[in-house]
């Protein structure tokens, strides 16, 4: 059942569905369907398109975000990220200001998650 769990989890839906049928395991309690979407939010914020992630996220649940603070932030986190990489100081301070403190008011380990983010813009990403 741990492998199973590990190729449902990695996207490998074939092997995942052959392997089950092998070891003779049941698959009706894993929503073999939504890997695919799974994979695409996944390889969205590899690429760094945040904005294409959150989009396919409310697409499978459009509830997921509001009743996940924990993956919201995450979210939101890996968006700031994506704004410092990019060096987009200004935007990724007004990103900050404007969409995190919210999550992380009530909240010491966001905050300090957040801090250790921002720590990101000591360093200069240009190599100069």
């Amino acid at each position: 059942r741990l492998v199973l769990n590990f190729l449902v989890i990695e996207g490998h839906k074939d092997t995942a569905l052959e392997f089950a049928r092998d070891a003779r395991l049941k698959v009706d309690d894993i929503d073999m369907a939504s890997i695919g979407d799974r994979m695409a939010i996944r390889s969205a914020v590899h690429a760094g398109d945040i904005d294409t992630a959150i989009q396919r996220l409310n697409d499978l649940n459009p509830e997921i975000l509001e009743t996940n603070p924990l993956l919201l932030f995450r979210i939101k986190q890996q968006r700031l990220i994506e704004l410092i990489r990019a060096g987009s100081v200004k935007d990724a301070v007004e990103f900050v200001q404007e969409e995190l403190p919210q999550l992380c008011e009530h909240n010491a380990q966001l905050l300090s998650h957040l801090e250790g983010t921002l720590a990101l813009l000591a360093f200069d990403s240009s190599g100069g």
